[in-house]
């Protein structure tokens, strides 16, 4: 607990409120839960355009906005089979994962927690952490673990694990605690994600250089150590797959709400399965 505890007065975590607004909590709350009339053709022509973009921009907002609503309104559905239940994101960090995690938290509201960071605070900040790693790389991992003990003891929760937490037995069993998803993004997108310093990099991938083809080539690596991890997952969503289904030409034209709608479906049938599961084992 002392872990939770120590960084608890200075962490921002996501509130499960309809408003969607970050809110300070304190150590006994965190405790207890365990967004020119020459040209007159020209002129005419430009007019045109910009009408059919202003049109075409209130057309696209007005998908968006209709499925936002959709994903709110499954959430909704899915919410009292949920109870509550803490759902966790593995696969490597990537900006699609944690955007993912604070969409979920907000359609379901949920608290958002990111483990790396968690663990960060604890250590005393990313440069302490780094240093940890250098000095005593098991004490590391054994901070990781006792986080992700604390948060799997919690309920309403949506973590962004990070890529230590499918590394060994223990924490792949605390996962357990919760529903896991394994977000399979691109790795040439996180390698984009990482040049273009979309992401913070935790303490853990600070040696990963930031030029392209080194980059791509370290990912590789990291992905194929933690894959038989991922793999464990109750379910996997591959952004590659979901552009193929939604006729995308690329996966990175995949929205933020595409795929909080193919998550939601997938924790839906995990639900389903699970309360059938249930009532099959109920005597007649």
């Amino acid at each position: 607990m002392e872990i939770i505890q120590a960084i608890a007065p200075r962490l921002l975590i996501h509130h499960p409120s309809p408003r969607s607004h970050f809110s300070r909590i304190s150590t006994g709350v965190l405790s207890n839960l365990s967004p020119n009339s020459t040209f007159p053709s020209r002129i005419s022509t430009t007019r045109a355009i910009l009408q059919k973009g202003t049109s075409e921009s209130v057309a696209t907002k007005a998908v968006e906005n209709d499925q936002s609503v959709a994903i709110k309104k499954r959430a909704t559905e899915i919410a009292p089979d949920l109870k509550g239940t803490s759902i966790f994101l593995v696969g490597i960090n990537s900006s699609y994962k944690s955007s993912l995690g604070r969409n979920l938290a907000d359609a379901l509201r949920y608290y958002y927690f990111d483990s790396d960071s968690l663990v960060e605070e604890a250590a005393g900040g990313k440069s302490a952490a780094i240093s940890l790693i250098e000095k005593d790389e098991e004490g590391y991992l054994a901070s990781e673990t006792e986080v992700l003990k604390q948060l799997s003891s919690m309920g309403r929760m949506i973590v962004c694990a990070g890529n230590g937490a499918v590394k060994n037995s223990t924490n792949l069993a605390l996962l357990r605690h919760g529903i896991s998803i394994w977000i399979d993004v691109p790795l040439d997108l996180v390698a984009r994600d990482i040049i273009e310093d979309r992401i913070q990099l935790s303490a853990f991938d600070t040696s990963i250089c930031k030029s392209s083809p080194e980059v791509l080539a370290q990912l590789t690596m990291l992905y194929n150590s933690g894959r038989s991890g991922y793999s464990t997952a109750d379910a996997t969503i591959s952004l590659q797959k979901i552009a193929s289904q939604l006729g995308y030409d690329e996966p990175d034209a995949v929205t933020m709400d595409d795929l909080s709608v193919e998550v939601l479906k997938e924790i839906e049938k995990l639900v389903r399965v699970k309360k059938m599961m249930q009532e099959a084992a109920r005597p007649f």
